[in-house]
């Protein structure tokens, strides 16, 4: 035995799995006893699903979930990615029986009588699993936090079989007649919002989470907000293909809570520019808008504008743009930064919203470190508003303006379209008399 495996939490994953397994079995059951008392529960089929085989041999992986989900406790590394992997478990459990109890559906077709060791599987599974609990499917659920734990742990050839016996799993709730068709987009979500809610290699949503202060992120969450509700009534009132605009409902209902609570860390834009992966499943009908919109926006001055010495100001560079610039200083929260590099800088800020005093402060200080190593591109979605006010940050930290008004000034000479609004100017004085008081206070009671 190595080292390492001696230092695996076996005994603690083993207390997870005890905990864990009977919640699995009394929920579930307990979720389909409720659904099955009752006399009016719907279905939500299309019509082309009628044509879907029936594939005995499926139940085979289909059960075969049930095998990764213990041993996904037990190839954890250490004591955190346990108890993440158990947190991602258990939340699983709770947001699908929460939507089962909430949202009753029922399985409408007739599974064809099956023999042998595939109809003796069937025979076990239907004792304690009956035509309900469908969205989200559960077992979808389940396939994505598992998905993502041993995708961790394999590479080479043993990392695509994953993936194939994987894809043969999410394809067997189909052709063993155990969901209709919605019961899987609504699964990936729920198994990535899971994901999302206990992240590895960024801080969770919840952490830092708080009621938010400023007036201009409540009113921009109560727009997302009724956005989310648009698409959700839409969803509902059309049905059919009309129901695929429960993502982007869910993708604002969460833009809507960051700003109205978790801040710019619900995105999960890490310091390689990019967001988890978990984010860009929940959030894609929302960064796609953003990005069509900044390109909209920036159609006809899609370059960079410099402003003094190596200082530039744009948008946020996509794949091919960032020739020239050694350095980048990204402060967009929800458009990656496909360019990164080694040296470059990544301090999500909300779009439309005046940044602090602090995060100015800190942009800037990382702005005057990176000089001398080349051209520096500072940008955001558009190159207006929170990369502009991060440059007038600057432009008062180095002492290259004396005055707010003086650094926008300047800026507006380099590109008279940037956005500063009176929230900006007061968060920019701020940060200077804020300056201005550190530099008066020196230790030992000697005099600035």
């Amino acid at each position: 035995m190595t080292a390492a495996t001696a230092r695996r939490p076996w005994g603690r994953a083993l207390l997870w799995l005890i905990f864990l397994g009977p919640l699995f079995f009394l929920s579930y059951g307990y979720a389909n006893s409720v659904a099955a008392a009752r006399v009016d529960v719907p279905s939500i089929v299309f019509d082309w699903e009628r044509a879907m085989p029936f594939w005995a041999w499926t139940i085979v992986p289909y059960w075969s979930i049930d095998v990764f989900y213990g041993i996904s406790l037990f190839v954890c590394r250490d004591r955190r990615e346990l108890d993440t992997q158990a947190l991602r478990l258990l939340s699983a459990q709770v947001v699908a029986i929460s939507c089962f109890l909430l949202f009753p559906l029922h399985f409408s077709f007739t599974r064809p009588e099956t023999g042998g060791v595939f109809g003796w599987l069937f025979d076990v599974l239907l004792g304690f699993d009956k035509p309900f609990n469908q969205a989200p499917s559960l077992h979808i659920v389940l396939l994505i936090v598992l998905w993502v734990r041993f995708a961790q742990h394999l590479n080479g050839v043993w990392r695509w079989m994953l993936h194939l016996w994987f894809a043969l799993i999410g394809l067997s709730v189909l052709t063993t007649y155990q969901h209709h068709f919605i019961d899987l987009p609504t699964g990936v979500l729920a198994g990535w919002l899971c994901v999302w809610l206990w992240p590895e290699r960024a801080a969770a949503p919840w952490r830092h989470a708080a009621l938010a202060r400023d007036p201009q992120r409540w009113k921009l969450a109560l727009i997302y907000l009724a956005g989310a509700g648009a698409c959700a009534y839409a969803a509902i009132a059309f049905g059919g293909i009309g129901l695929w605009l429960l993502w982007p409902a869910l993708s604002l209902l969460l833009v809507a809570l960051n700003y109205a609570v978790l801040g710019a860390g619900g995105f999960q834009k890490r310091d390689e520019g990019r967001l988890s992966t978990a984010a860009c499943w929940l959030y894609a009908p929302y960064l796609l808008g953003a990005w069509l919109n900044s390109r909209w926006w920036t159609r006809n001055a899609p370059q960079p504008v410099w402003v003094i010495d190596e200082v530039w100001l744009g948008r946020v560079p996509g794949r091919g743009e960032r020739d020239g610039y050694a350095r980048v200083v990204d402060v967009s929260a929800e458009l990656p930064l496909r360019s990164w590099r080694s040296g470059d800088v990544v301090r999500p800020m909300l779009d439309l919203v005046a940044p602090s005093a602090e995060q100015l402060r800190a942009a800037a200080i990382d702005i005057e470190s990176m000089r001398g190593h080349g051209e520096i591109l500072v940008c955001c979605a558009l190159g207006y508003s929170r990369s502009a006010a991060v440059v007038a940050a600057w432009l008062l930290h180095s002492g290259r303006a004396v005055t707010v008004d003086e650094a926008i000034a300047i800026l507006r000479k380099a590109r008279p379209a940037i956005v500063l609004r009176d929230r900006h100017r007061r968060a920019l004085g701020l940060m200077t008399r804020e300056a201005a008081t550190a530099r008066t206070q020196v230790p030992d009671g000697h005099a600035a």
